[in-house]
C-alpha cells in the first residue's frame, strides 16, 4: 500500500442490456466491475479512496476495536494508505490476511504501515517479517460489488467467508466504490457483512 494515488478513466458498464436492480450471473458481474474498476480515472479514484479512508476511520471511531485486518490493494482496489495511517496513529494494531492453506481460513500477519513487503507464493503482499497473531477484532474486506443484504462479491476463492464462519466473529465491514451495489444472489456458504462503506 502506498501513499500514491493508485487510481483510476471513464466508467465501463455492466453487461448490456442488464438492468441495474436485475440479478446477474456472478461470473459476468464480476467481470464487468472489474473492468469498470480498472477504467476509474486516476484522479477520480484518489477523491473516492480519500472519501472511503474518511468513513473507514469514522467506522472505527464506531467500534473502538483493538485491533483491524486490512488489505494491501490489488487490481484496482480501493486504497486505504490514509486510513491505515490514520488508524496506527489511534494505536491500533494493524494487520494484513496471510494465506498459509488453500480452501481454509485466513490468517493474519501484524503489520507495520511503511514496513518492508514482499510477495508470496499466491501473489499477496504481506510483511518481510512474518509475526502472526491471533484473528484481528475487525476485518476490513474489499469488495468487486455487493448486494443489498451486505453479502460480498470478491474473486471467488471463499476467503473471506471461512474466515467469518470461524468464531469469534469479528466486526466486518466491506469497502467498495458505489457502482458495486449490484443485486444478486447469495450461495449458502457467502457471510454477509455487518457494513459496506462506499465512495457515496
Amino acid at each position: 500500500m502506498s501513499r500514491d494515488p493508485r487510481i483510476p478513466c471513464a466508467p465501463a458498464g455492466l453487461p448490456a442490456g442488464a438492468p441495474q436492480d436485475a440479478p446477474l450471473d456472478k461470473a459476468a458481474l464480476r467481470k464487468a466491475l472489474a473492468s469498470r474498476r480498472a477504467a476509474l480515472d486516476p484522479a477520480v479514484k484518489a477523491e473516492w479512496d480519500g472519501r472511503i479512508c474518511h468513513k473507514l476511520v469514522e467506522w472505527w471511531h464506531t467500534v473502538q476495536v483493538p485491533s483491524v485486518a486490512v488489505y494491501w490493494p490489488i487490481r484496482g482496489e480501493p486504497d486505504l494508505a490514509v486510513a491505515c495511517d490514520a488508524l496506527a496513529g489511534l494505536g491500533v494494531q494493524l494487520a494484513l490476511p496471510v494465506v498459509l492453506q488453500k480452501a481454509a481460513p485466513l490468517s493474519f500477519a501484524e503489520w507495520r504501515f511503511g514496513e518492508d513487503m514482499v510477495k508470496d507464493a499466491m501473489g499477496m503482499v504481506i510483511p518481510a517479517q512474518l509475526r502472526l497473531m491471533e484473528k484481528p477484532a475487525g476485518i476490513v474486506i474489499p469488495c468487486l460489488g455487493f448486494n443489498a443484504a451486505g453479502f460480498r462479491l470478491g474473486y471467488g476463492g471463499g476467503y473471506y467467508d471461512r474466515t467469518l464462519e470461524t468464531q469469534p466473529r469479528p466486526r466486518t465491514v466491506g469497502v467498495a466504490y458505489e457502482f458495486g451495489r449490484v443485486e444478486f444472489a447469495s450461495a449458502p456458504y457467502d457471510v454477509a457483512l455487518d457494513l459496506v462503506l462506499t465512495e457515496a
